[in-house]
């Protein structure tokens, strides 16, 4: 280092990037040789506990071998001993275990920074912000699979969680009830390979398929409200769970999800959503004790709908009507809407088909469109925030132009996006290294 501040000394101009620049690669190659010094011994030599094998047998020390790992600090020389099993012929190195490095020459501190890198932008872009950031000089595929896998790792921890937090009955936890819970839930389509499509029908116009669908949901709380008595969302409240998977493996999915977040001391539980009936189906089969509400704006996207579908060409009359129809839906008098379309429908048409399926729609719903009484017992009746989730958790990562993703990796980095999003990183990692 002291060669770096004697030139600076000489220099006839101040270049203060340069020197940081120097400084920072010189700290960084110090503290690698300080890291290296660190694991030296680490896995190598006699160990305190026998080495079994997974077999069962006893294994052999078979000497040090070298290993060069990427740090956070950049590289450093490893060594450390191998076993083998004199039976199955299986090797292991306990060094490795220790340090979480098998099966990678990099450290859970570059496997991170690449976990998150992949996560947040496109890999290609990922690769350049490692390298002008961090100064780890990586490849996109590098990125690529380091962020797949760790997702992957993430899925099975959550997979985990949810079966020990599904198998034990309810503890207490001693912290006081939670007033409201909200759990809410959709899908949005995330674009795929042909290969994940092929066979599927679609929207497109030939009946095929460009996207799957991804199922997200989230849980938040609501403690008070503001001073026009409208719900106010805690703060860091909101996680997230969520899979291309069938509504049936979601259900489970999003219910652990709300035991853990504390659903057994809820004082009172809210189901937020559209009226889809997979949505419905299973609000009803996992949350029966809860509020249902539908999503205000849907609801009114459905009364728009019909108002179009019963003036036809009278652009006036059905803006007019639509502004009514929407205060009524407001008030929760979701049957006067109802009356007063059937009073119009025409009597054969596609229009008059088309009419009455929405007046099935709010018909099917119309207890879970209460929205006044709702507003007076200080409900949230939007549901904005799953609605943002999908933008933010899978939109602005997973839907970008060009992009085309296969179910094993748009489920790993939509992991790991949720597992982020929920501020929940730290303890999957804090799980690996216990």
């Amino acid at each position: 280092m002291n060669w770096i501040l004697e030139r600076a000394a000489e220099a006839n101009h101040v270049d203060l990037e340069a020197w940081e620049t120097a400084l920072r690669c010189a700290v960084l190659q110090a503290g690698a040789g300080a890291l290296q010094t660190l694991l030296d011994g680490i896995g190598s030599g006699p160990q305190v506990a026998p080495v079994l094998c997974g077999c069962g047998s006893l294994m052999e020390s078979r000497g040090r071998e070298d290993k060069d790992l990427l740090t956070v600090l950049g590289p450093v020389a490893y060594r450390r001993s191998r076993y083998v099993c004199p039976d199955c012929g299986e090797s292991r190195y306990p060094g490795e275990e220790a340090l979480d490095v098998v099966g990678t020459t990099r450290s859970p501190g570059v496997r991170r920074l690449m976990a998150r890198a992949g996560s947040k932008t496109p890999f290609k872009e990922a690769r350049e912000d490692l390298l002008v950031y961090a100064g780890l000089s990586l490849s996109a595929k590098d990125v690529e699979r380091v962020a797949e896998q760790t997702g992957e790792a993430m899925g099975a921890w959550n997979q985990q969680e949810r079966a020990e937090v599904l198998a034990r009955p309810p503890l207490p936890t001693g912290q006081p009830p939670i007033p409201i819970l909200y759990i809410s839930y959709d899908g949005t389509g995330i674009p795929m390979t042909r290969r994940e499509l092929a066979g599927r029908r679609g929207k497109q116009p030939d009946g095929s398929a460009r996207t799957r669908e991804a199922k997200l949901g989230c849980v938040f709380t609501q403690t008070t409200v503001d001073a026009e008595g409208y719900p106010v969302r805690d703060p860091d409240s909101t996680s997230f769970v969520g899979a291309i998977e069938n509504a049936e493996d979601f259900g489970w999915r999003i219910y652990a999800e709300a035991v853990r977040r504390g659903i057994d001391h809820a004082q009172r539980v809210v189901v937020l959503g559209d009226g889809a009936v997979w949505i419905k189906g299973t609000a009803e089969m996992h949350f029966p004790g809860a509020t249902q509400i539908v999503d205000l704006y849907h609801a009114r996207q459905h009364v728009a709908t019909l108002a179009k579908l019963l003036f036809p060409d009278q652009a006036v009359a059905e803006l007019a009507q639509r502004r009514l129809w929407w205060d009524d839906l407001d008030a929760g008098a979701v049957e006067k809407i109802m009356a007063e379309a059937r009073v119009r429908l025409p009597r054969r048409s596609q229009r008059r088909h088309d009419a009455l399926k929405e007046i099935g729609y709010l018909d099917k719903n119309r207890d879970r469109m209460r929205y006044a009484e709702f507003r007076r017992q200080h409900l949230f009746v939007g549901s904005g925030v799953i609605e943002a989730g999908c933008k933010t958790v899978i939109g602005q990562r997973m839907k970008q132009s060009g992009m085309e993703w296969s179910m094993r990796g748009a489920n790993a980095i939509l992991t790991l996006r949720c597992t982020m999003l929920s501020g929940r990183q730290q303890d999957y990692w804090e799980s690996r290294a216990a």
